[in-house]
């Protein structure tokens, strides 16, 4: 099937805190050529990380064996249930830098990141600083998604309880990691003079 099942959108892309089990990551996908004011979709769907490789180098494997057009504007939109790891990240941001025609937008559920090297923040920022827009889920996502990629059987999308504050505390870590480094340093020192 095109369409996630529902109990596997609802496990997968649940915005907790502490995601224990979730080791999957998921990516749903639209593909839209943009044609002066208006866009063509070209594709849309899901996919999930296999044995041995993660779903964004999935994902740039397929777009990649399009042979896309460089006289043309793509945008692709992702939802992923984890953000990129570092090595994902550069992958993505030399891709983008491979295709100056193609933006990239990604809304994630969770912030993934590896305990053993705390790269992942790096990789993040990169992945900014090369052109992807990246924030976090919202409600406004999550309805999305569900009449878009999930087999929901007529259901209108519910919320669970604590989407909405996880979703507010996952985007400030976000923009904390996105700052520059000079305005964290600025911040740092505001807070030692302030004594906090």
């Amino acid at each position: 099937s095109i369409l996630m099942h529902r109990r596997l959108f609802l496990y997968n892309f649940r915005n907790l805190r502490k995601a224990k089990g979730r080791r999957e990551t998921y990516l749903c996908y639209v593909v839209k050529r943009r044609d002066s004011a208006t866009s063509c979709s070209l594709d849309f769907g899901y996919l999930r990380n296999q044995m041995g490789c993660h779903v964004e180098v999935l994902f740039l494997r397929y777009i990649a064996a399009w042979d896309l057009d460089p006289g043309r504007c793509y945008r692709i939109t992702w939802f992923t249930s984890w953000s990129p790891c570092y090595d994902c990240a550069q992958h993505i941001a030399s891709f983008l830098r491979s295709y100056p025609n193609l933006t990239l937008r990604i809304f994630m559920a969770r912030l993934y990141f590896c305990e053993d090297r705390k790269a992942e923040p790096e990789g993040l920022r990169r992945l900014h600083k090369a052109g992807a827009q990246i924030a976090i889920m919202t409600f406004k996502d999550y309805f999305y998604c569900w009449n878009t990629f999930v087999e929901n059987r007529e259901q209108t999308f519910k919320g669970w309880e604590g989407l909405h504050e996880n979703s507010v505390h996952l985007a400030r870590k976000l923009r904390r990691i996105l700052l520059p480094l000079y305005e964290v340093d600025d911040l740092r020192d505001a807070f030692k003079i302030l004594g906090l």
